[in-house]
């Protein structure tokens, strides 16, 4: 059973997952699309966990944050950091989008292309409503209403699956968990503790379905994805895929620094969580296996982590702000719209707010996300929803490996002063009578038989004296 959980963490066992995936798309298109099925539900496990996973695990976090020096300082800086890097993910994504102009040199094929993939998915689709704020009953025809904040019922938040209603909550009843004593929470923090353990290892186990996952993902791409769309968006999706790369490199060898190992030895440690992070198309799956790395392999505060890495699952989308900032600067340069620095600067704080409210959306609601900043530039939010919806699933993996070293980097800043909590090696024992006391126990083959013997015949008259009891 232990050889088998390392699979979603074998690098070689997931790129070979790719390759019969891509095989299958092309050849056995029935059997990829039962992998993808099958991979959809694990995606649906994990999203299930996610809600409670987070509320845990703040509550947990909180806790040991405020038994830490300077907790308020703390608090404020994990929330800076995480504002500046989703912020400098929408400029280098701006910079970029400004520098490489994807979209400005297309053939005419390709804009022919492009223009018959938005007209034949926007036909009857009729108008995109595309709005940031909302209120009363018209609010859940917007991506962000005041309730979605602070919402007047907690499990009403849960129930309808709002992100910020439920940190909001999360934080205020964690904030006063944490004030309580340790004796008045004694019982609730067993529970706690229970549910908490309970869901790692839900996600634990549905984490052996990752292999399924990535191999109907990759029949599925290459059964459905057109490859003219691919050609003609090929700019703006290798310019992503760079700087997703680049930028994690970075974050990397932040880590590294921060906690005094080398690059590679920080790349070990993490790989398992990057790996998950990467091919499960969900930034939750990968939550357990970044609170173990950070804490216990890299050595940095599990209070620390057990804060940020729950809430940068959700809301520290810096690979999010990367990706919008590139669909604004593609879609304007398709559109034949130029870049300003009045533009750069609004698409740079729009990217930025639309990360956030892309908070606990995934696949296309999560692109939606993206008409924030296209409306700031007064461009049709339909095309980018119909163009990179066709893409989304190449672009998924990069943004969410992303976020998640975002993450990882908040939580080796934050954890600056405090005592290293490597698991430390186990201590060998020592015996009084030299290091080969070692009591052996030796029967011979007569012996052996005698015992059997002895265990038959009590067998027998247990069995007997049952029979007897029986009959009368």
């Amino acid at each position: 059973m232990n050889k088998l959980r390392q699979l979603p963490n074998s690098a070689l066992v997931l790129v070979l997952c790719v390759v019969l995936g891509s095989v299958a798309g092309a050849f056995a298109e029935p059997l990829g699309e039962a992998a993808y099925v099958v991979g959809q539900m694990y995606i649906s496990i994990v999203n299930m966990a996610a809600v409670p996973l987070l509320v845990v695990a703040m509550f947990f976090g909180l806790r040991q944050l405020m038994g830490l020096p300077r907790p308020g300082l703390r608090i404020g800086t994990m929330l800076m950091l995480a504002l500046a890097l989703v912020a400098l993910g929408a400029l280098v994504g701006t910079l970029a989008g400004v520098a490489a102009a994807p979209g400005l040199h297309l053939s005419e094929a390709a804009h022919a292309q492009l223009g018959r993939l938005i007209l034949a998915s926007g036909g009857d689709a009729g108008e995109l409503r595309m709005a940031l704020f909302g209120q009363g009953e018209q609010a859940a025809d917007h991506l962000f209403a005041l309730r979605d904040l602070v919402p007047d019922n907690f499990y009403g938040a849960l129930a309808s699956g709002r992100a910020l209603g439920i940190l909001t909550c999360t934080i205020f009843f964690g904030m006063a968990f944490a004030a309580l004593s340790a004796e008045q929470t004694k019982v609730l923090n067993g529970i706690f503790e229970s549910i908490y353990r309970t869901l790692e290892a839900l996600i634990d186990y549905a984490n052996l379905l990752l292999p399924v996952l990535v191999f109907g993902t990759a029949a599925h791409l290459v059964a459905h994805t057109q490859h003219e769309i691919l050609s003609a968006m090929s700019g703006v999706i290798s310019l992503f895929l760079v700087l997703a790369g680049a930028l994690s490199c970075i974050a990397l060898a932040a880590i590294a620094m921060r906690t005094g190992v080398s690059f590679g030895r920080a790349v070990a440690c993490l790989r398992a969580p990057m790996l998950v992070g990467f091919t499960s198309g969900t930034a939750t799956a990968a939550i357990p296996h970044t609170i173990e790395a950070m804490s216990a392999r890299l050595g940095l505060s599990r209070g620390v982590a057990e804060l940020v890495v729950p809430f940068g699952a959700v809301f520290l989308r810096a690979g999010s702000a990367l990706y919008f900032a590139l669909v604004a600067s593609f879609v304007a340069n398709l559109y034949g719209h130029p870049l300003a620095i009045g533009d750069c600067l609004m698409i740079v704080v729009a990217a930025t707010i639309a990360a956030f409210v892309s908070a606990g959306r995934n696949g296309v609601s999560g692109i939606a996300a993206a008409g924030i900043a296209l409306s700031a530039l007064r461009l049709p939010a339909e095309a980018a929803l119909v163009l990179f919806v066709a893409v989304d699933l190449i672009c998924d993996g990069p943004r969410n490996l992303l976020s998640l070293l975002a993450t990882c980097t908040v939580v080796a800043l934050a954890s600056a002063g405090l005592q290293a909590e490597r698991a430390a090696a186990p201590l060998q024992p020592k015996h009084a009578f030299g290091e080969a006391a070692m009591v052996r126990l030796a029967f011979t083959r007569a012996q052996l038989a005698a015992v059997a013997l002895c265990a038959l015949v009590a067998a027998s008259l247990i069995v007997v004296m049952g029979i007897g009891v029986g009959a009368r």
